[in-house]
Protein backbone atom coordinates (compact mmCIF):
# COMPACT_ATOMS: atom_id res chain seq x y z
CA UNK A 1 0.00 0.00 0.00
CA UNK A 2 0.93 3.47 -0.84
CA UNK A 3 -0.32 6.18 1.42
CA UNK A 4 0.23 10.00 0.14
CA UNK A 5 0.42 12.31 2.48
CA UNK A 6 -2.86 14.01 3.97
CA UNK A 7 -4.52 10.31 2.57
CA UNK A 8 -7.05 9.29 5.07
CA UNK A 9 -7.48 5.69 3.80
CA UNK A 10 -5.98 3.22 5.87
CA UNK A 11 -6.79 0.09 3.62
CA UNK A 12 -4.08 -2.15 2.00
CA UNK A 13 -4.36 -1.46 -1.66
CA UNK A 14 -1.19 -4.05 -2.67
CA UNK A 15 -0.08 -7.36 -0.87
CA UNK A 16 3.08 -8.51 -0.93
CA UNK A 17 4.19 -11.67 -2.13
CA UNK A 18 5.85 -13.44 0.89
CA UNK A 19 9.05 -14.30 -0.75
CA UNK A 20 9.38 -10.65 -1.62
CA UNK A 21 9.06 -9.78 2.53
CA UNK A 22 12.58 -8.53 3.77
CA UNK A 23 12.43 -11.43 6.87
CA UNK A 24 11.55 -14.06 4.28
CA UNK A 25 14.56 -13.15 2.76
CA UNK A 26 16.87 -12.77 5.19
CA UNK A 27 15.57 -16.49 6.97
CA UNK A 28 16.60 -17.85 3.21
CA UNK A 29 19.97 -16.28 3.30
CA UNK A 30 20.90 -17.67 6.81
CA UNK A 31 19.94 -21.05 5.28
CA UNK A 32 21.79 -20.98 2.65
CA UNK A 33 24.51 -19.48 4.77
CA UNK A 34 24.63 -22.08 6.98
CA UNK A 35 24.69 -24.74 4.23
CA UNK A 36 27.36 -23.17 1.92
CA UNK A 37 29.82 -22.74 5.23
CA UNK A 38 29.24 -26.48 5.76
CA UNK A 39 29.48 -27.92 3.27
CA UNK A 40 32.58 -25.73 1.54
CA UNK A 41 33.90 -24.36 4.97
CA UNK A 42 36.91 -22.80 2.62
CA UNK A 43 34.47 -20.72 0.43
CA UNK A 44 32.40 -20.01 3.43
CA UNK A 45 34.91 -18.09 4.99
CA UNK A 46 36.00 -16.20 2.59
CA UNK A 47 32.62 -14.62 2.31
CA UNK A 48 33.08 -12.42 5.10
CA UNK A 49 33.39 -9.36 2.80
CA UNK A 50 29.59 -9.49 1.82
CA UNK A 51 29.09 -9.26 5.58
CA UNK A 52 31.40 -6.98 6.81
CA UNK A 53 30.29 -4.53 3.60
CA UNK A 54 26.98 -4.73 4.55
CA UNK A 55 27.65 -3.27 8.00
CA UNK A 56 29.88 -1.14 6.95
CA UNK A 57 27.53 0.69 4.33
CA UNK A 58 24.69 0.72 7.42
CA UNK A 59 27.43 2.00 10.07
CA UNK A 60 28.20 5.00 7.22
CA UNK A 61 24.81 6.43 7.62
CA UNK A 62 23.99 6.04 11.64
CA UNK A 63 25.98 9.00 12.36
CA UNK A 64 24.15 11.37 10.09
CA UNK A 65 20.43 9.65 10.89
CA UNK A 66 20.99 9.97 14.58
CA UNK A 67 22.12 13.55 14.53
CA UNK A 68 19.21 14.36 12.51
CA UNK A 69 16.55 12.05 14.24
CA UNK A 70 17.40 13.80 17.57
CA UNK A 71 18.04 16.77 16.69
CA UNK A 72 14.13 17.17 14.71
CA UNK A 73 12.73 15.40 18.07
CA UNK A 74 14.15 17.99 20.55
CA UNK A 75 13.07 20.74 18.15
CA UNK A 76 9.41 18.89 18.30
CA UNK A 77 8.89 19.05 21.92
CA UNK A 78 6.86 21.88 23.62
CA UNK A 79 9.11 21.73 26.71
CA UNK A 80 12.78 21.30 26.26
CA UNK A 81 12.67 20.29 30.03
CA UNK A 82 11.39 16.65 29.54
CA UNK A 83 14.85 15.83 28.17
CA UNK A 84 16.64 15.94 31.28
CA UNK A 85 14.09 13.98 32.74
CA UNK A 86 13.85 11.39 29.96
CA UNK A 87 17.52 11.15 30.93
CA UNK A 88 17.83 10.31 33.87
CA UNK A 89 14.80 7.91 34.30
CA UNK A 90 16.61 6.05 31.04
CA UNK A 91 19.48 6.07 32.65
CA UNK A 92 17.82 4.75 36.03
CA UNK A 93 16.16 1.61 33.83
CA UNK A 94 19.21 1.19 32.13
CA UNK A 95 21.76 0.37 35.22
CA UNK A 96 18.35 -1.28 36.92
CA UNK A 97 18.44 -3.60 34.07
CA UNK A 98 22.36 -3.89 33.58
CA UNK A 99 22.48 -4.89 37.54
CA UNK A 100 19.82 -7.70 36.77
CA UNK A 101 21.19 -8.98 33.63
CA UNK A 102 24.99 -9.33 35.69
CA UNK A 103 22.67 -11.33 38.41
CA UNK A 104 21.02 -13.65 35.56
CA UNK A 105 24.41 -14.12 34.22
CA UNK A 106 25.91 -15.48 37.05
CA UNK A 107 23.15 -17.17 38.44
CA UNK A 108 23.08 -19.27 35.39
CA UNK A 109 26.57 -19.98 35.44
CA UNK A 110 26.55 -20.67 39.21
CA UNK A 111 23.62 -23.26 39.13
CA UNK A 112 24.89 -24.82 36.01
CA UNK A 113 28.47 -24.77 36.49
CA UNK A 114 29.59 -25.17 32.56
CA UNK A 115 33.47 -24.89 33.32
CA UNK A 116 33.24 -27.38 36.26
CA UNK A 117 35.83 -29.99 36.09
CA UNK A 118 38.29 -28.99 33.09
CA UNK A 119 41.10 -28.35 35.28
CA UNK A 120 42.55 -25.80 33.27
CA UNK A 121 46.28 -24.73 34.51
CA UNK A 122 46.23 -20.72 34.20
CA UNK A 123 50.16 -21.01 32.97
CA UNK A 124 49.37 -23.34 29.97
CA UNK A 125 46.93 -20.59 28.48
CA UNK A 126 48.27 -18.89 25.59
CA UNK A 127 48.52 -14.88 26.67
CA UNK A 128 48.97 -14.04 22.78
CA UNK A 129 44.82 -14.01 22.29
CA UNK A 130 44.67 -11.30 25.11
CA UNK A 131 46.83 -9.02 22.72
CA UNK A 132 45.06 -7.75 19.86
CA UNK A 133 41.56 -7.35 21.64
CA UNK A 134 43.63 -6.01 24.76
CA UNK A 135 44.54 -2.55 22.53
CA UNK A 136 40.76 -2.13 21.60
CA UNK A 137 39.64 -2.50 25.27
CA UNK A 138 37.59 0.62 25.98
CA UNK A 139 38.98 2.64 29.00
CA UNK A 140 37.87 1.73 32.52
CA UNK A 141 38.23 4.42 34.58
CA UNK A 142 34.50 6.57 34.63
CA UNK A 143 36.48 10.11 34.05
CA UNK A 144 38.79 8.24 30.86
CA UNK A 145 34.63 7.23 29.71
CA UNK A 146 33.26 10.34 30.22
CA UNK A 147 36.08 12.11 28.26
CA UNK A 148 35.89 9.53 25.54
CA UNK A 149 32.30 11.12 24.53
CA UNK A 150 33.38 14.60 24.00
CA UNK A 151 34.46 14.43 20.24
CA UNK A 152 37.73 16.00 19.39
CA UNK A 153 35.81 17.75 17.35
CA UNK A 154 32.21 18.62 15.72
CA UNK A 155 32.87 16.57 12.10
CA UNK A 156 35.17 14.07 14.16
CA UNK A 157 32.22 12.74 15.99
CA UNK A 158 31.02 12.03 12.20
CA UNK A 159 33.95 11.01 10.85
CA UNK A 160 34.25 8.40 13.97
CA UNK A 161 30.84 7.31 13.37
CA UNK A 162 30.25 6.54 17.34
CA UNK A 163 26.96 7.17 18.66
CA UNK A 164 27.31 8.89 22.05
CA UNK A 165 29.67 11.58 21.03
CA UNK A 166 26.89 12.61 17.73
CA UNK A 167 24.40 11.85 20.29
CA UNK A 168 26.25 14.77 22.74
CA UNK A 169 26.54 16.69 19.51
CA UNK A 170 22.62 16.54 18.31
CA UNK A 171 21.48 17.31 22.16
CA UNK A 172 23.53 20.62 21.82
CA UNK A 173 22.42 21.79 18.28
CA UNK A 174 19.03 20.80 19.07
CA UNK A 175 18.85 22.69 22.25
CA UNK A 176 20.84 26.19 20.32
CA UNK A 177 17.79 25.32 17.79
CA UNK A 178 15.09 26.12 20.32
CA UNK A 179 17.04 29.03 21.58
CA UNK A 180 17.87 30.63 17.89
CA UNK A 181 13.63 30.98 16.64
CA UNK A 182 13.24 32.62 12.99
CA UNK A 183 17.29 32.81 12.10
CA UNK A 184 17.60 28.62 13.14
CA UNK A 185 14.02 27.74 11.21
CA UNK A 186 16.64 27.15 7.62
CA UNK A 187 18.80 24.99 9.79
CA UNK A 188 15.71 22.87 10.94
CA UNK A 189 14.58 22.68 7.23
CA UNK A 190 17.50 21.57 6.05
CA UNK A 191 18.40 18.93 8.69
CA UNK A 192 14.19 18.05 8.16
CA UNK A 193 14.88 17.43 4.67
CA UNK A 194 18.76 15.64 5.05
CA UNK A 195 16.67 13.39 6.89
CA UNK A 196 13.98 12.36 4.48
CA UNK A 197 17.11 11.86 2.03
CA UNK A 198 19.33 10.07 4.74
CA UNK A 199 16.40 7.02 5.05
CA UNK A 200 15.77 6.86 1.33
CA UNK A 201 19.01 6.18 0.90
CA UNK A 202 18.64 3.58 4.02
CA UNK A 203 16.17 1.83 1.94
CA UNK A 204 18.31 0.98 -0.85
CA UNK A 205 20.74 -0.28 1.73
CA UNK A 206 18.27 -3.10 3.56
CA UNK A 207 17.46 -4.83 0.25
CA UNK A 208 21.27 -5.86 0.77
CA UNK A 209 20.68 -6.89 4.32
CA UNK A 210 20.03 -10.63 3.05
CA UNK A 211 23.46 -10.80 1.02
CA UNK A 212 25.15 -9.48 4.08
CA UNK A 213 23.17 -11.72 6.62
CA UNK A 214 24.38 -14.73 4.20
CA UNK A 215 27.85 -13.79 4.00
CA UNK A 216 28.00 -13.34 7.78
CA UNK A 217 26.40 -16.84 8.70
CA UNK A 218 28.66 -18.70 5.78
CA UNK A 219 32.06 -16.65 7.50
CA UNK A 220 31.01 -17.72 10.75
CA UNK A 221 29.77 -21.75 10.08
CA UNK A 222 32.98 -22.11 7.67
CA UNK A 223 35.63 -20.42 9.68
CA UNK A 224 34.72 -21.78 13.23
CA UNK A 225 32.81 -24.67 12.34
CA UNK A 226 29.25 -25.89 14.29
CA UNK A 227 32.04 -28.86 14.99
CA UNK A 228 33.63 -26.18 17.76
CA UNK A 229 30.82 -26.25 19.60
CA UNK A 230 31.24 -29.45 21.31
CA UNK A 231 33.70 -28.95 23.55
CA UNK A 232 32.37 -26.05 25.17
CA UNK A 233 28.52 -26.88 24.54
CA UNK A 234 27.42 -26.68 27.98
CA UNK A 235 29.05 -23.53 28.27
CA UNK A 236 27.21 -21.82 24.99
CA UNK A 237 23.99 -23.31 26.27
CA UNK A 238 24.11 -22.01 29.31
CA UNK A 239 24.33 -18.71 28.08
CA UNK A 240 21.02 -19.22 25.92
CA UNK A 241 19.31 -20.34 28.77
CA UNK A 242 20.30 -17.24 30.75
CA UNK A 243 19.38 -14.82 27.92
CA UNK A 244 16.21 -16.65 27.41
CA UNK A 245 15.67 -16.54 30.97
CA UNK A 246 16.32 -12.60 31.06
CA UNK A 247 14.17 -11.87 27.94
CA UNK A 248 11.40 -13.53 29.33
CA UNK A 249 11.21 -13.15 32.84
CA UNK A 250 12.76 -9.32 33.38
CA UNK A 251 11.84 -7.85 29.80
CA UNK A 252 8.33 -9.29 29.19
CA UNK A 253 7.50 -8.54 32.36
CA UNK A 254 8.63 -5.44 32.08
CA UNK A 255 6.51 -4.89 28.91
CA UNK A 256 3.69 -6.80 30.74
CA UNK A 257 4.27 -4.23 33.31
CA UNK A 258 2.97 -1.33 30.57
CA UNK A 259 0.55 -3.33 29.21
CA UNK A 260 1.93 -4.48 25.92
CA UNK A 261 3.20 -8.18 24.63
CA UNK A 262 6.94 -8.98 24.16
CA UNK A 263 6.01 -11.45 21.77
CA UNK A 264 4.10 -8.84 19.83
CA UNK A 265 7.16 -6.34 19.74
CA UNK A 266 9.69 -9.50 18.84
CA UNK A 267 6.92 -9.78 15.51
CA UNK A 268 6.50 -6.07 14.97
CA UNK A 269 10.61 -6.01 14.63
CA UNK A 270 11.24 -9.76 13.50
CA UNK A 271 12.89 -8.19 10.43
CA UNK A 272 15.72 -6.46 12.63
CA UNK A 273 16.34 -9.25 14.71
CA UNK A 274 16.90 -11.37 12.06
CA UNK A 275 19.35 -9.17 10.59
CA UNK A 276 20.81 -8.97 14.01
CA UNK A 277 21.42 -12.87 14.01
CA UNK A 278 22.78 -13.02 10.43
CA UNK A 279 25.15 -10.10 11.02
CA UNK A 280 25.81 -10.98 15.01
CA UNK A 281 25.59 -6.61 14.98
CA UNK A 282 22.76 -4.56 16.02
CA UNK A 283 24.41 -1.72 14.81
CA UNK A 284 22.63 -2.27 11.04
CA UNK A 285 18.90 -1.84 12.47
CA UNK A 286 19.38 0.96 14.04
CA UNK A 287 17.89 3.49 11.65
CA UNK A 288 15.16 1.26 10.89
CA UNK A 289 13.99 0.20 14.50
CA UNK A 290 14.32 4.08 15.00
CA UNK A 291 11.25 4.67 12.24
CA UNK A 292 9.42 1.98 13.65
CA UNK A 293 9.30 2.92 17.06
CA UNK A 294 7.73 6.40 15.44
CA UNK A 295 5.29 4.60 13.59
CA UNK A 296 4.50 2.77 17.07
CA UNK A 297 3.01 6.28 18.04
CA UNK A 298 5.92 7.06 20.47
CA UNK A 299 7.24 10.35 19.78
CA UNK A 300 10.37 10.68 17.80
CA UNK A 301 12.28 13.46 20.86
CA UNK A 302 12.23 10.44 23.49
CA UNK A 303 12.51 7.39 21.44
CA UNK A 304 14.91 9.29 19.12
CA UNK A 305 17.10 10.05 22.08
CA UNK A 306 16.96 6.42 24.49
CA UNK A 307 17.09 3.97 21.34
CA UNK A 308 20.73 5.47 20.96
CA UNK A 309 22.09 6.13 24.31
CA UNK A 310 20.52 2.44 24.83
CA UNK A 311 23.42 1.06 22.41
CA UNK A 312 26.06 2.53 25.15
CA UNK A 313 24.51 2.10 28.35
CA UNK A 314 21.78 -0.07 28.00
CA UNK A 315 23.84 -3.97 26.43
CA UNK A 316 22.19 -6.48 28.39
CA UNK A 317 23.49 -9.57 26.06
CA UNK A 318 27.24 -8.57 27.12
CA UNK A 319 26.57 -7.67 30.71
CA UNK A 320 24.65 -11.60 31.04
CA UNK A 321 28.30 -12.77 29.04
CA UNK A 322 30.42 -10.84 31.00
CA UNK A 323 29.48 -12.10 34.27
CA UNK A 324 28.83 -16.08 32.66
CA UNK A 325 32.48 -15.65 30.71
CA UNK A 326 34.43 -14.67 33.98
CA UNK A 327 33.08 -17.18 36.24
CA UNK A 328 33.01 -19.80 33.99
CA UNK A 329 37.35 -19.21 33.91
CA UNK A 330 37.42 -19.11 36.92
CA UNK A 331 35.79 -22.79 37.40
CA UNK A 332 37.74 -23.95 34.45
CA UNK A 333 41.31 -23.01 35.96
CA UNK A 334 39.60 -23.56 39.76
CA UNK A 335 39.75 -20.55 41.31
CA UNK A 336 37.33 -20.02 43.81
CA UNK A 337 35.79 -16.27 44.30
CA UNK A 338 34.81 -14.95 47.64
CA UNK A 339 31.47 -13.27 47.64
CA UNK A 340 33.27 -9.80 48.25
CA UNK A 341 35.73 -10.81 45.26
CA UNK A 342 32.59 -11.76 43.10
CA UNK A 343 30.63 -8.40 43.99
CA UNK A 344 33.89 -6.23 43.33
CA UNK A 345 33.68 -7.76 39.80
CA UNK A 346 29.89 -7.09 39.20
CA UNK A 347 30.43 -3.27 40.55
CA UNK A 348 33.59 -3.28 37.63
CA UNK A 349 31.49 -4.78 35.05
CA UNK A 350 28.79 -1.80 35.72
CA UNK A 351 31.28 0.37 34.06
CA UNK A 352 32.97 -1.79 31.38
CA UNK A 353 29.55 -3.45 29.78
CA UNK A 354 29.21 0.35 28.98
CA UNK A 355 29.97 1.77 26.03
CA UNK A 356 30.90 -1.39 24.03
CA UNK A 357 29.38 -0.06 20.13
CA UNK A 358 26.90 -3.04 19.37
CA UNK A 359 29.32 -4.88 16.93
CA UNK A 360 30.59 -8.04 16.57
CA UNK A 361 33.61 -8.95 18.92
CA UNK A 362 32.44 -5.76 21.49
CA UNK A 363 31.35 -8.09 24.15
CA UNK A 364 35.03 -10.33 23.60
CA UNK A 365 37.11 -6.97 24.23
CA UNK A 366 34.63 -5.77 27.57
CA UNK A 367 35.73 -9.17 28.94
CA UNK A 368 39.32 -8.24 28.28
CA UNK A 369 38.87 -5.06 29.89
CA UNK A 370 37.16 -6.53 32.31
CA UNK A 371 39.68 -9.22 33.13
CA UNK A 372 42.58 -6.27 33.12
CA UNK A 373 41.17 -5.18 36.40
CA UNK A 374 40.52 -8.06 38.38
CA UNK A 375 43.67 -9.28 39.56
CA UNK A 376 42.18 -12.62 40.67
CA UNK A 377 41.37 -14.25 37.21
CA UNK A 378 44.08 -14.28 34.39
CA UNK A 379 43.16 -12.29 31.45
CA UNK A 380 44.51 -15.62 29.16
CA UNK A 381 41.38 -17.12 30.44
CA UNK A 382 39.74 -15.49 27.40
CA UNK A 383 41.50 -18.21 25.12
CA UNK A 384 39.27 -20.78 26.33
CA UNK A 385 36.31 -19.01 25.04
CA UNK A 386 37.47 -17.27 21.50
CA UNK A 387 36.72 -20.12 19.26
CA UNK A 388 33.32 -19.96 20.03
CA UNK A 389 32.61 -16.32 21.11
CA UNK A 390 31.34 -15.59 17.60
CA UNK A 391 28.46 -18.24 18.26
CA UNK A 392 27.72 -16.15 21.12
CA UNK A 393 27.48 -12.56 19.82
CA UNK A 394 24.40 -13.36 17.92
CA UNK A 395 22.62 -14.09 21.06
CA UNK A 396 24.44 -10.57 23.00
CA UNK A 397 23.52 -8.48 20.15
CA UNK A 398 20.07 -10.02 19.95
CA UNK A 399 19.73 -9.63 23.83
CA UNK A 400 20.08 -5.99 23.26
CA UNK A 401 18.55 -5.20 21.01
CA UNK A 402 15.32 -6.06 22.34
CA UNK A 403 15.50 -4.50 25.59
CA UNK A 404 16.30 -1.77 24.04
CA UNK A 405 12.96 -1.34 21.89
CA UNK A 406 11.36 -2.19 24.93
CA UNK A 407 12.77 0.33 26.58
CA UNK A 408 12.28 2.71 24.49
CA UNK A 409 8.42 1.99 24.31
CA UNK A 410 8.73 2.06 28.19
CA UNK A 411 10.30 5.67 28.57
CA UNK A 412 8.08 6.84 25.88
CA UNK A 413 5.22 5.86 27.68
CA UNK A 414 6.46 7.13 31.30
CA UNK A 415 7.02 10.46 29.79
CA UNK A 416 3.60 10.50 27.99
CA UNK A 417 5.21 10.31 24.95
CA UNK A 418 3.33 7.60 23.45
CA UNK A 419 -0.20 6.94 21.82
CA UNK A 420 -1.14 4.15 23.29
CA UNK A 421 -3.99 3.74 21.09
CA UNK A 422 -1.80 3.74 18.09
CA UNK A 423 0.94 1.38 19.78
CA UNK A 424 -1.66 -1.43 20.89
CA UNK A 425 -3.35 -1.42 17.31
CA UNK A 426 0.04 -1.82 15.23
CA UNK A 427 1.20 -4.67 17.35
CA UNK A 428 -2.00 -5.93 17.10
CA UNK A 429 -2.71 -5.83 13.73
CA UNK A 430 -2.21 -8.98 11.60
CA UNK A 431 0.01 -7.51 8.88
CA UNK A 432 1.75 -10.38 7.88
CA UNK A 433 1.81 -9.77 3.88
CA UNK A 434 0.97 -5.93 3.54
CA UNK A 435 3.80 -3.37 3.28
CA UNK A 436 3.61 0.44 3.41
CA UNK A 437 5.81 3.24 2.39
CA UNK A 438 6.38 6.65 4.14
CA UNK A 439 6.49 9.74 1.57
CA UNK A 440 9.42 10.74 0.37
CA UNK A 441 10.86 7.40 -0.43
CA UNK A 442 11.46 5.90 3.63
CA UNK A 443 10.04 2.72 3.60
CA UNK A 444 8.96 0.41 6.64
CA UNK A 445 7.51 -2.68 5.04
CA UNK A 446 5.08 -5.65 6.12
CA UNK A 447 3.01 -3.25 8.58
CA UNK A 448 -0.21 -0.36 7.39
CA UNK A 449 0.47 3.23 7.84
CA UNK A 450 -2.20 4.40 9.83
CA UNK A 451 -3.14 7.61 8.52
CA UNK A 452 -2.51 9.60 12.19
CA UNK A 453 0.47 7.61 12.84
CA UNK A 454 3.40 10.13 14.04
CA UNK A 455 5.58 8.58 11.33
CA UNK A 456 3.32 10.58 8.78
CA UNK A 457 5.67 13.69 8.39
CA UNK A 458 3.58 17.12 9.30
CA UNK A 459 3.64 20.26 6.81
Amino acid sequence: MRLEAGSQDPTPTATKKFYHALYFQVVVALILGIVVGYLWPGFGAGLKPLGDGFVKLVKMMIAPVVFCTIVSGITSLSDTREIGRTLVKSMALFYALTIAALLVGLAAVMVIQPGLGMHVSPASLDPTVVTRYAKEAAPVGLADFLLHIIPTSFFGAFADGEVLPVLLIAILVGFALTRTGKAGEPVLRGIDSLSHVQFAAFGFIMKLAPLGAFGSMAFTVGKYGIGSIGSLGLLLLTFYIACGFFLAIIIGGLARAHGFSLWKVLRYFREELLIVLGTSSSEPVLPRVLQKLEALGCKKGVSGLVLPMGYSFNLDGTAIYLTLASMFIAQACDIHLSATQIFTMLGIMLLTSKGAAGVTGSGFVALVATLTVIPDLPVAGVALIVGIDRFMSEARALTSIISNCVVSIVVSIWENACDREILARELNQNYAGTERYLEDGREIEVFPLHPQSPAQPSR
